[in-house]
C-alpha cells in the first residue's frame, strides 16, 4: 500500500474518516439526555437547538481526543492485528510525540468547552474525561469486560447533558437510561470486536466477543431486550407520549431485528458495517424523542 501522508495520519486518529453514523455513537446520548430534560421541563426549541450544537462539537472533540489515547496505549496490540496493524502510530506514519501533542490540541478544547456548562454539570463532565475515557484502553489487560466500561465512558454525556439543563436530575429517569445505554454499548462494541477476535485471541487481548464466543449472538440479543425495556421505562417515569413509544422504542426495536437477523459474526467485513449501523439506531431513538418534544412544545404553546 502506499504510504499514508503525516497529514492523513493525523486525521485517521483521530476517527474523522470514519463514516458519520460510526463516529457519532458518543453524540447521540447526549442528544437523548438534552431532549428528555427539554421535554421534561419545558425549555424552548431554540436553547435546545444550541445546546445540541455545542454537545455535538464537545461529544466529537472527545471522543476523537479518546481515539488518539487509545491508539497511543496499544500500538503494540495493533501491530498483532490484521485490521489496524496499517493504523498510522503502528505503520509509523506519526510518531507516539506527535500522537501526544494531537491528543492535547484536541483535549483542551473539550474541557474549555465543559466551561459552558453549569458548574454541577461540569463536574461530571471530568469523571467523563477521567477516570472513564483515561481508563479505557487499559481494560482490555484487566478484564474480559471492556465493552462495559466503554460504555459507561460513551454514554456518560446523558447524565451531563440533562444536568446541563436541570439539576438535579430525576433518578427514576437517568440512571436506569443510563444503564441501559451500558448495555447498548456492549451490544455494538462487541459486534465491533468480532471483527479481530481470532487476532485477539493470539495477542493476548481480552474482549467480551471472546469471552461470548459462539454464544455471542443469543447473550447480545439478551443485553438489547434489557436496553429497550429501560429505554421504555424510563420513558414512562418522564412521562412521554405515543412519539417516543412508537419512534424511539418501536423503531430501534426493528431496527435490531434487522441487525440481528443481518449480521454474520464470523464475517469481519459485516462486523463493521453492523457496528456503524448503530449510529442509524441512535438517530432513530432520538427522532422519536424529538418528535415527543415538539409535539408537547406545540400544545403548550
Amino acid at each position: 500500500m502506499p504510504k499514508k501522508s503525516r497529514l492523513r495520519g493525523y486525521y485517521e486518529l483521530t476517527r474523522l474518516h470514519k463514516p458519520v453514523l460510526g463516529n457519532s455513537l458518543m453524540f447521540w446520548p447526549c442528544a437523548w439526555g438534552l431532549t428528555m430534560a427539554a421535554y421534561a421541563v419545558g425549555t424552548p426549541l431554540r436553547d435546545l437547538g444550541i445546546q445540541l450544537l455545542l454537545f455535538g462539537i464537545g461529544s466529537t472533540l472527545l471522543h476523537s481526543a479518546a481515539c488518539v489515547l487509545n491508539d497511543i496505549c496499544d500500538i503494540d496490540f495493533d501491530r498483532l492485528v490484521e485490521r489496524t496493524r496499517s493504523r498510522p502510530l503502528p505503520a509509523g506514519v506519526v510518531t507516539v510525540l506527535e500522537a501526544w501533542v494531537l491528543l492535547a490540541v484536541l483535549i483542551i478544547p473539550t474541557m474549555a468547552m465543559l466551561l459552558l456548562t453549569n458548574p454541577t454539570a461540569a463536574m461530571c463532565g471530568l469523571v467523563g474525561v477521567f477516570p472513564l475515557h483515561a481508563l479505557y484502553p487499559l481494560m482490555k489487560r484487566w478484564t474480559y469486560w471492556p465493552q462495559a466500561w466503554l460504555g459507561l465512558a460513551m454514554n456518560w454525556g446523558y447524565p451531563v447533558a440533562w444536568l446541563s439543563v436541570a439539576s438535579p436530575v430525576p433518578h427514576s429517569v437517568v440512571w436506569p437510561f443510563f444503564l441501559g445505554t451500558v448495555c447498548w454499548t456492549i451490544v455494538y462494541d462487541t459486534i465491533y470486536a468480532c471483527q479481530d477476535r481470532e487476532d485477539d485471541v493470539h495477542a493476548g487481548i481480552k474482549s467480551t466477543a471472546v469471552l461470548f464466543g459462539r454464544h455471542v449472538r443469543t447473550i447480545l440479543i439478551g443485553f438489547t431486550v434489557a436496553f429497550l425495556v429501560l429505554l421504555a421505562g424510563a420513558g414512562a417515569q418522564n412521562r412521554h407520549g405515543v412519539a417516543y413509544y412508537v419512534v424511539s422504542c418501536g423503531g430501534a426495536a426493528a431496527h435490531f431485528v434487522w441487525m440481528f437477523v443481518r449480521w454474520t459474526p464470523d464475517v469481519p467485513a459485516d462486523g463493521g458495517k453492523k457496528f456503524n449501523a448503530n449510529g442509524l439506531t441512535g438517530l432513530i431513538i432520538w427522532a422519536g424523542m424529538l418528535l415527543d418534544y415538539v409535539l408537547a412544545h406545540s400544545a403548550s404553546a
